[in-house]
């Protein structure tokens, strides 16, 4: 019996087909990659607002040096600090914004030919006080000083309520990326878009004097000093904003 055997062979087409088929399900998917990716473009802004703070904050306290016993420092400290709230209190500083920010007592000893010797205990006391009054800065300073303080640490000033400031920065930030983004855009040749993408930072900081600067200024002599003057300056209140733009 003869077997007959049926060779088929593709039509020479066939792959020019196939090809052209790849080739362009290929275009087709990069135009619709590029069509879910839009081109941007990223510009930030800056805003600044000046303001004269209306906070101080005072640090300030009491050292007693040794005393024989634990509770002789403490006693000593109690009535010091005692004296210098009373003191401060007199300049119209209200007990709310007083509060202990550091309370320590430590034993104190020396070495001697490397032998500790104990000599008794020093207790530490710092306060810090909110002024809002500015102008009484100088005065409350003078009478913790006049009343027994030997450690003052330093004077900050600050604003008490910066979010108004900040939403004016903040819309001076916006208005200034604006202007560069429609500059940009110009330059670019394009139209600006929807816009993408929104980032803000930026803030205010306070300003600090030096704490050897406010002891020699006050001084720890015995006569009462005069109130100190401590001006306040100004604050700037800062914001960055950084948008994205969809571009055309």
């Amino acid at each position: 019996m003869d077997e007959h055997k049926i060779h088929l062979r593709p039509p020479l087409w066939l792959p020019v087909i196939v090809v052209l088929i790849l080739g362009g399900s290929f275009v087709y998917g990069k135009q619709i990659e590029s069509r879910g990716a839009p081109a941007t473009i990223s510009v930030s802004g800056e805003g600044k607002v000046t303001a004269a703070p209306d906070i101080a904050s005072l640090s300030f306290g009491v050292e007693t040096g040794r005393k024989r016993t634990a509770q002789a420092a403490m006693e000593s400290l109690q009535t010091s600090m005692q004296a210098i709230i009373d003191g401060i209190q007199e300049e119209g500083i209200a007990e709310k914004d007083i509060r202990t920010q550091s309370l320590r007592l430590n034993p104190a000893y020396d070495w001697e030919e490397g032998t500790r010797i104990e000599r008794g205990f020093e207790a530490f006391q710092n306060l810090n006080v909110k002024v809002r009054d500015l102008e009484k800065v100088g005065k409350v300073l003078s009478a913790a000083t006049l009343a027994g303080a030997n450690q003052v640490g330093g004077v900050s000033f600050t604003i008490d309520e910066p979010e108004t400031l900040r939403e004016q920065a903040r819309a001076e930030a916006i208005d200034d990326a604006k202007e560069r983004a429609m500059k940009l855009a110009d330059d670019l040749g394009v139209r600006l878009g929807k816009l993408q993408g929104f980032h803000e930072g930026g803030g205010g900081a306070p300003v600090y004097m030096e704490r050897a600067m406010m002891m020699d200024s006050v001084g720890m002599g015995g006569g009462g000093p005069e109130p100190l003057p401590v001006p306040g300056g100004e604050q700037e209140i800062q914001v960055n904003v950084s948008l994205t733009y969809e571009v055309r």
